[in-house]
């Protein structure tokens, strides 16, 4: 119980460290910014399809919509954990983390947590812009459904960093488990709806897909904004996702005491 206490009187110090680091390379963060460029080129792609005819509930308007709030949405969401783990496994840097009084995985959760002021910063912008271009009638009418959407981006977020912490914990296995992230981040692309709306999926493969966590990461807050579920549905995907946040929560810390064990064997 008393680390919890301190532990919780630590984190706001921890927050305002990481957005002071956030602040000093914001250059490298708008590279990283920079990056989430996909849904621009998918919104270019379907847009031309639907000029022709609409792909099921999908005009050129709700592809601009779609893939604008994926935008959004992924820039919030987003997390660079897994490369600092990797980075600190390689250069022994690891060993200044073990050394404070709070968990290393809390350390690197308020580093990124800290970051989401300059995130907001580049996507408030832009989720301004989108409203100003598509008009209020993109988004979901339904003001209950609405006020869900920042919790489901909030849990979107701690997916993302939850299995991102869960696969950078074997690099105390491995020399580097970027590999088997270079593979989880390509399901992802596929499976989370990022490069299309996963309701375009076969009706054989549709039910598989719900089931994987990747939807929870994207598709699920960017249709919850975009009312293209409905108020019942998305408070079941918001209780999914939220289980899929302690799965990998509990996955990346028991990964972690086993990997401690490894890590202090070998003179750690």
């Amino acid at each position: 119980m008393k680390q919890w206490l301190h532990t919780a009187r630590a984190f706001p110090t921890m927050l305002k460290v990481g957005f002071a680091d956030a602040v000093a390379y914001r250059a490298e963060f708008l590279v990283w910014v920079l990056a989430y460029t996909m849904p621009i080129i998918m919104l270019s792609l379907w847009t031309a399809v639907a000029r022709e005819e609409p792909v099921g509930r999908f005009d050129e308007q709700a592809f601009r919509a779609y893939f604008m709030a994926t935008l959004v949405i992924r820039l919030l969401s987003g997390s660079w954990v897994v490369w600092e783990m990797n980075m600190d496994v390689r250069q022994g840097t690891l060993q200044k983390r073990l050394l404070r009084p709070v968990h290393p995985l809390l350390t690197y959760l308020a580093e990124n947590l800290a970051a989401l002021p300059m995130r907001l910063v580049v996507a408030l912008p832009i989720a301004l812009a989108c409203v100003l271009w598509l008009g209020t009638r993109a988004l979901s009418h339904d003001v209950r459904q609405l006020a869900l959407v920042p919790v489901a981006v909030l849990g979107a977020f701690l997916l993302m960093f939850g299995s991102m912490a869960a696969i950078g914990t074997l690099s105390l296995f491995w020399e580097s488990s970027l590999a088997v992230f270079d593979l989880w981040l390509g399901l992802y692309t596929v499976f989370s709806g990022y490069v299309m709306p996963l309701e375009f999926f076969p009706p054989a493969f549709a039910g598989l897909v719900r089931c994987l966590p990747f939807r929870s990461m994207l598709a699920f807050p960017v249709e919850a904004t975009l009312g293209l579920i409905d108020l019942r549905q998305t408070l079941l995907d918001l209780l999914v996702q939220w289980l899929w946040i302690a799965c990998f929560g509990l996955l990346a810390h028991f990964a972690w005491r086993r990997g401690m064990r490894r890590f202090s064997a070998y003179g750690g």
